[in-house]
């Protein structure tokens, strides 16, 4: 019998017809330059085309993160300074992510005809299954802003398999009130549509004036002005979402809540953390964040998503830099407001040598930073 011989081969991929080693490193780059920057897509539903923008590619096992963006804002000018962050390429590293444009919010989007009718919150949400179904996505982890947030968790609502996690920052889960809607109306009899939006977006008090004058002039002179109104209407007209602890509407994943010290979503980001399940939900409050921690605060929201993200199972070898380094691992059990929420874990700013803590169930964490 003749004697075996071991025999080395080297796997390389093959070459395409009339494709030499130096055409295929150039179309593999490419490829990852095109993946970079996104590929847009539009997809047709019942209330209209709407506009998303793909990151990425899917992983084994792993949920989409899904990006919804709030009133005046597209996908870009709201989550670009949060997803181009260094800490965050970890992340995105990790998962695929899909940033939704409210329909007539993309970049070059036409001014809708007179007369047309914007879809409503709750239709927006119902836009979220053809672009899953589109993709072939069957799980997100949703992340919004604003009137976003108000969408993503209405989706979460009625497609509750479908939804892992929530991120939702300056949520107001409530419709307008009567005092509300006159106030809105008084408002507008004196404050044009860009400065009611700003209201809504930042904070009175904030001292980023640079950063406030750069969104009015985006506002301002957005060539779809008209849509984005459309839009703030939508929002203002939005229903109650009825949330109830304990009761048969509430969010069945987990979910960290965001908002800015003296936002003007605040005390609305306080009362839907007292009707969320406290076993579940999370609360972030960031100092200095005028009203939109995801533009003025990248750096401690993108720790905070880690936190998060580790809390669900999902990037257990990540490691926590700047929450972990700059507050301490005491906690302290504070009262809750006005008898409606539960007893809070808060992580106070102090010494440098603290960890952030995994408390037991049943307790809603809120996190100062």
């Amino acid at each position: 019998m003749a004697e075996l011989q071991e025999v080395q081969i080297t796997e390389e991929k093959p070459l395409l017809p009339g494709q030499t080693p130096e055409t295929a490193k150039e179309a593999e780059l490419a490829a990852r330059i095109l993946l970079d920057r996104g590929q847009t897509h539009s997809v047709e539903t019942p209330y209209g085309s709407v506009t998303f923008t793909v990151y990425g590619t899917p992983k084994p096992k792993r949920p989409a993160i899904l990006t919804y963006h709030d009133v005046g804002l597209n996908y870009k000018s709201c989550f670009q300074p949060l997803f181009q962050f260094g800490d965050m390429q970890e992340i995105i590293q990790n998962f695929v992510r899909v940033h939704v444009d409210a329909p007539g919010m993309e970049e070059g989007a036409p001014v809708f005809p007179l007369g047309y009718q914007y879809p409503s919150l709750d239709q927006l949400a119902d836009m979220i299954p053809c672009i899953l179904q589109y993709l072939n996505f069957s799980t997100i982890i949703g992340v919004g802003v604003g009137a976003g947030a108000y969408i993503l968790s209405r989706y979460a609502l009625t497609h509750p398999d479908t939804v892992e996690g929530l991120v939702l920052i300056n949520i107001d889960p409530n419709a307008k009130g009567w005092m509300d809607w006159a106030a809105h109306k008084l408002t507008g009899l004196t404050s044009s549509i860009p400065e009611m939006i700003l209201g809504h977006l930042f904070s009175q008090l904030s001292g980023n004036s640079e950063l406030i004058q750069k969104y009015r002039n985006i506002i301002t002179h957005a060539p779809n002005l008209e849509n984005i109104e459309l839009y703030w209407n939508s929002y203002n007209n939005r229903r109650d979402l009825n949330l109830e602890r304990g009761g048969a509407v509430t969010l069945r994943c987990p979910v960290m809540l965001v908002v800015g010290d003296q936002a003007p979503h605040e005390d609305a980001v306080v009362e839907c953390n007292s009707k969320l399940d406290p076993t579940q939900t999370s609360f972030l409050k960031m100092a200095d964040s005028g009203g939109q921690p995801q533009l003025t605060q990248p750096g401690k929201l993108t720790e905070a998503f880690k936190y998060f993200l580790q809390g669900m199972g999902y990037m257990a070898s990540s490691c926590m830099t700047r929450l972990s380094r700059s507050r301490t691992a005491s906690l302290t059990s504070a009262a809750s407001i006005d008898g409606n929420r539960s007893r809070s874990r808060t992580l106070s700013q102090g010494s440098e040598s603290g960890t952030l803590p995994s408390g037991p169930p049943g307790h809603t964490m809120e996190v100062s930073c």
